[in-house]
């Protein structure tokens, strides 16, 4: 059965599956008729022009958050991420149709090397993805994982939550699904800028030769961070990432977690990303919660999850965010993973949003440099995020 019997919708020149059912489908395509004649500026623009078009609202604010991607990456357009998903969203579309929206700008963007198209590659040379979404008011989640020729997973996962019965799809069960979809599927996400950084990442690491696993990973970990700190590769993108997550008036919460991995994994790795409780999570009655960073040491303690329940105990964004992040310092024992001062030496960051529209970004190592992206009534802008043991 076509895409189109399915009563799904093509986006651009990518085929790319948006609804199931028609009615539905009706529905969003009036009002996407609507909000494309309004323009691509932000909603902050047209206030300033005097044309904002009406948001609606309850007796939550509405806000939009993300990591600090989230409004930077514009893939040749106006508008950023957090700045297209809250005009969306305040225009009246679902919560998460309208984050997807904005991720995808991240995902289809060839400059951003942590998402999508482009991301960096596993350690074979291949873009392999992970997504998983979740919507509050259905209580519908879902995910891919080590999906390859899609650019968008994002939207793969949507369709997982949507018309499947199971909340995750890897590897070629996941493409095989997608192209049942009609999504187009590619045989290269790489981009000239990806791939060079692999190839010189290759040669580096020398993989000739026969050393011990621990060594190997040791030896290929140096040299993705020696890259890094010589400025190739931009340090928000080695671990990849974007979570993005809104609130409405009516108090609809939603989420969307979507990313390429780490640059130059085990082929058939797959991070914290797509899976629930872990990149991310939420519950419509407390709030949401995603991640960013290091996706082992987030998957073993379920840290988005844990930031729910704390929020669920009544704490605020904040102090339940910095929760999880001790628990993960907490079980982070290998020496090879912890500083001289015995804190771990990397970092995961968590993006919360509380059922009352408060919100918070938080990571280990925070500082003016490492930032998270808002969008509300005041309009989109980084704020710094608050850093558990100060700056790196």
């Amino acid at each position: 059965m076509s895409p189109r019997a399915l009563g799904h919708g093509f986006i651009g020149g990518n085929k790319m599956a948006k609804k199931l059912n028609r009615r539905d489908f009706i529905k969003s395509s009036a009002a996407a008729g609507t909000l494309a004649a309004a323009g691509g500026l932000s909603a902050k623009a047209r206030q300033e022009q005097g044309s904002a078009p009406a948001i609606i609202t309850g007796s939550i604010r509405p806000v939009v958050i993300s990591s600090g991607n989230g409004f930077k990456a514009r893939n040749g357009g106006t508008e950023t991420c957090v700045e297209r998903a809250f005009r969306l969203m305040t225009g009246g579309m679902d919560v998460l149709d309208a984050l997807i929206e904005g991720v995808n700008i991240v995902e289809l963007d060839p400059a951003d090397a942590s998402v999508g198209y482009g991301g960096l590659p596993d350690a074979d040379g291949y873009v392999t993805l992970d997504s998983c979404c979740m919507h509050g008011p259905k209580r519908q989640a879902g995910g891919v994982g080590a999906l390859q020729g899609v650019r968008t997973p994002s939207m793969v996962a949507r369709a997982v939550a949507q018309i499947s019965d199971h909340h995750l799809l890897v590897a070629q069960g996941a493409q095989d699904f997608a192209r049942n979809l009609g999504f187009e599927i590619e045989d290269d996400l790489n981009t000239e800028h990806s791939r060079g950084l692999w190839l010189e990442w290759k040669q580096r690491t020398d993989s000739r030769h026969y050393l011990t696993p621990e060594d190997r990973a040791q030896a290929n970990a140096e040299v993705g961070l020696a890259m890094v700190r010589e400025g190739k590769i931009d340090p928000e993108h080695y671990y990849g990432t974007i979570n993005c997550n809104g609130i409405n008036g009516a108090g609809d919460i939603c989420g969307v977690t979507t990313t390429s991995g780490l640059a130059w994994k085990i082929p058939g790795r797959v991070g914290d990303s797509p899976i629930l409780g872990a990149g991310l999570y939420l519950d419509n009655d407390v709030g949401a919660a995603g991640s960013t960073g290091r996706g082992e040491a987030n998957l073993y303690n379920l840290a988005s999850f844990l930031v729910i329940e704390e929020m669920r105990r009544g704490a605020h964004p904040m102090d339940a965010g910095m929760a999880a992040l001790r628990r993960i310092h907490e079980n982070t024992v290998e020496r090879r993973l912890l500083n001289e001062a015995g804190n771990p030496n990397f970092n995961v960051s968590f993006y919360v949003i509380g059922k009352d529209g408060s919100y918070a970004g938080v990571a280990f190592y925070g500082g003016p440099q490492r930032v998270f992206a808002v969008c509300d009534e005041n309009g989109p802008r980084h704020q710094e995020i608050a850093g558990l043991y100060g700056e790196i």
